[in-house]
């Protein structure tokens, strides 16, 4: 779970019945794939998906403004678009050595103490560091700016390795592609995996990418035993048999590796233990289920490998922050009225 606080998921959109105002600061030279990533999440209609966001573009000065692409895109919409928005995303800072102005500093900070969510994506990180509203909590970066956040804003726990941490009020990714990985994370907590899964298969992405930036960073070559390097078979096995018992050494079997190597296998591309990786893979299929059935909770827990309700319950709730039948009650879409049922 790419979080930083237990309370993670108990973030939910108060606004479930109303559009969810998206509002991204464009910063010249803007990066157009950090926006790009932002806007095609949230900002495009999706075919066959209700909207449930308004996607807006602001600046501090509005115009043709440069990007790092070498065109100019033209932002109409100034600061004052944060004063009412519910989401607020900084979406990169060009230039780490300066701070944000007095103006976007302040707007920053009212938006977040009005219960506004702030987003910092990739270097947009250091623009929400500077602002003191990391202070005392983890955040993360591009894997290369890792060291640099550290040595500057020695008040923010960095984690260089995750894709994204998540407070629910503030939230911060790692580098371009995480980017969608965090927005994907966000429409989860706001209107559910069912809802987030939708967007996420438009877009022919997974709606949720384990492991962090580990897998991605250079390192220097070391010598070592070869070994698999797929875990492929294990992952595809867990997805079709989350209804039964799986164990450490079931999976090593089917990578035909010690469960010693599968261990250090999942640590190196997915960042976590075998355990934890098949429980937040039980909880997300639980969680589909409970928005898209009408299955008891027992039923679902079985389901999806918690035969005690019981323990299904305290697993649910310690992973998502609610219980299973208040998430249902929170995300569960309405079955469709048969045809000719009166208004």
């Amino acid at each position: 779970m790419q979080s930083g606080e237990k309370d993670t998921d108990r973030y939910y959109s108060a606004t479930v019945h109303r559009s969810h105002r998206i509002a991204a600061v464009v910063i010249p030279p803007q990066s157009t794939f950090e926006l790009a990533c932002v806007a095609e999440v949230f900002g495009i209609d999706h075919p066959g998906v209700p909207n449930r966001y308004t996607f807006e573009v602001c600046a501090e000065e509005t115009g043709a403004l440069a990007t790092r692409a070498g065109y100019r895109m033209l932002v109409e919409q100034g600061l004052d678009t944060l004063r009412t928005a519910d989401s607020i995303f900084v979406t990169g800072w060009p230039d780490r050595d300066e701070r944000p102005s007095a103006e976007l500093t302040r707007a920053l900070r009212e938006a977040h103490r009005r219960g506004a969510r702030i987003v910092g994506i990739c270097s947009g990180t250091f623009a929400l560091a500077a602002t003191g509203l990391l202070d005392g909590r983890e955040a993360t970066t591009h894997w290369r700016m890792a060291e640099e956040l550290r040595e500057r804003y020695p008040r923010v726990r960095v984690r260089p390795h995750a894709l994204y941490v998540n407070h629910g009020d503030v939230a911060t990714s790692a580098g371009t592609g995480a980017a969608i990985d965090l927005a994907l994370e966000l429409v989860r907590c706001d209107f559910g995996a069912a809802y987030a899964a939708d967007i996420a298969r438009h877009m022919v992405l997974p709606p949720h990418r384990e492991g962090g930036q580990r897998q991605y960073t250079r390192t220097p070559p070391r010598r070592r035993t070869p070994q698999p390097d797929s875990l492929a078979p294990a992952l595809s096995w867990i997805e079709n048999n989350l209804d039964r018992p799986i164990a450490v050494d079931d999976l090593a079997a089917r990578c035909a590796v010690s469960p010693r190597t599968l261990t250090r296998m999942f640590d190196r591309h997915l960042g976590t233990t075998p355990g934890k990786w098949l429980l937040r893979r039980r909880i997300h299929h639980a969680c589909a289920l409970l928005e898209r059935t009408d299955a008891t909770v027992a039923a679902i827990g079985a389901a999806t490998g918690f035969p005690d309700p019981s323990n299904f319950r305290r697993r649910f709730a310690d992973e998502v922050g609610t219980t299973p039948s208040d998430y249902r009650r929170t995300f569960a879409q309405p079955s469709p009225e048969p045809p000719g049922t009166p208004g």
